[in-house]
């Protein structure tokens, strides 16, 4: 991989997606209550929770920084 393909996968890495999603009450609120508790967004949490299941499945070898991440957390 030539120098400009490099930089280009480091911007596209980066930059963020808008993804629509539709989520019972009942999970929104669970997500919410759980995000209050680590100190982060809604949207934060649920990026961070979805980075997690990605690396714990070995897609990847490590998830790029999110919002808050590190604040309150605990292995289960």
């Amino acid at each position: 991989m030539d120098d400009k393909n490099k930089k280009q996968a480091l911007v596209d890495d980066k930059s963020k997606k808008q993804v629509p999603l539709r989520l019972s009450a009942s999970l929104w609120k669970e997500l919410v209550s759980w995000a209050e508790d680590d100190f982060r967004s809604l949207n934060g949490q649920i990026e961070y929770l979805l980075n997690e299941c990605v690396k714990r499945r070995g897609r990847r070898a490590a998830a790029p920084s999110v919002e808050g991440e590190g604040a309150g957390e605990s292995e289960s």
